[in-house]
């Protein structure tokens, strides 16, 4: 067994133009101070990393490493949730996910999606410059507008969606095999892989494509009333990543798993910070590490109620009350015989 490392903490919900969150140096000071030993980085966020930069130059990829360094963190990984995104966008998000992408290419949806591969591409080169092993992204959506039947679904819509998921995303599971990094899909409502099932009919389309891995996040499971430690003991293979965030879903006679169309604070399945909501994390601690898991727990803070320097804060202290440091002996050493085959024999009535 190997220990979960941690506490980390994924940095694209702090970013902003406010010391000390503007740029690596003093956001990384920042999380150093309350505790973190790793930190996540959106590839997107200007103020914070270069990712085309990052894709040409390990001298570049030195230079991020060594910041962090200087304030005893670690680079868990970096994020491309935005660009993943708009690799298959329906129609009918188009407007909506236009920010998302550069400026030049919005209103443009063909060159949005090859500009959204491209920033794949780098960010796959980029991990492979800075010296690591997985990466997270979304998978993006052609089918999740029809995820609840209304008119019924014509035959073969959503195979048809899911055969062209799988065609866009191919070349780029490819182009990360080639650099030694692994391809994390973060499970997540709003994205054609959405929960095991979609997972596994995209796995299916990719050729059970051995770079093709989930990031594991309770929070978006318990969103969806899905058993999220029974999904570990399915899919622990797959797990490659690991975000720690809360949530709670409490239906009434008024709302349930859709919410109504109410705002964060008003819905029945709502983010929180951790230790607030209502997630299993002995549990989901105690299952990863059984199945040897020794990636990084990584706080993703989002709260409809909790100030996120507060999350930040208690999170550091959660993630690492949580980590177990695994024993290298038996509870029961201490009264071992020392027995041989013989004596096993005898014990056992075998001449």
């Amino acid at each position: 067994m190997s220990s979960i490392k941690g506490p980390a903490i994924f940095l694209a919900q702090f970013a902003g133009d406010e010391v000390p969150f503007n740029n690596l140096e003093n956001i990384s000071k920042w999380a150093s101070d309350l505790g973190y030993i790793g930190v996540q980085i959106p590839s997107w966020d200007g103020r914070l990393f270069d990712l085309k930069k990052a894709s040409e130059s390990k001298e570049y990829c030195d230079e991020v490493k060594g910041t962090l360094s200087n304030y005893n963190l670690s680079l868990t990984e970096i994020s491309t949730h935005l660009q993943g995104q708009l690799v298959a966008v329906h129609p009918a998000y188009d407007t909506a996910f236009d920010g998302f992408a550069a400026p030049e290419v919005r209103n443009n949806p063909k060159a949005r999606q090859e500009w959204a591969v491209n920033q794949l591409m780098m960010a796959a080169k980029a991990s492979q410059n800075l010296g690591l092993t997985n990466h997270v992204t979304f998978s993006g959506a052609l089918a999740w507008p029809y995820v609840y039947p209304w008119p019924q679904r014509p035959a073969g819509l959503v195979e048809t969606a899911f055969d062209e998921l799988a065609k866009r995303w191919k070349p780029i599971l490819n182009q990360f095999d080639d650099c030694g990094v692994n391809l994390c899909y973060e499970i997540h409502p709003g994205e054609d892989l959405h929960d095991g099932i979609t997972f596994e009919m995209f796995l299916e389309r990719v050729g059970n494509h051995s770079r093709c891995n989930m990031l594991y996040d309770p929070s978006h499971y318990v969103l969806q009333h899905l058993d999220y430690l029974q999904n570990i003991d399915i899919y622990h293979e797959k797990i490659k990543m690991f975000h720690v965030k809360d949530a709670e879903l409490n239906p009434s006679g008024k709302q349930g798993v859709y919410s109504g169309f109410q705002s964060w604070k008003n819905r029945a399945g709502r983010f929180r910070s951790l230790g607030d909501g209502q997630v299993d994390f002995k549990s989901i601690f105690s299952k990863l590490t059984t199945y040897g898991f020794d990636g990084w727990a990584v706080l993703e803070w989002e709260c409809a109620l909790k100030h996120p320097e507060d999350g930040a804060r208690e999170g550091s202290r959660f993630i690492k009350d949580h980590i177990i440091r695994v024993t290298e002996k038996a509870f029961d050493d201490f009264a071992d015989a020392g027995t041989d085959e013989q004596a096993n024999k005898k014990m056992l009535g075998i001449d």
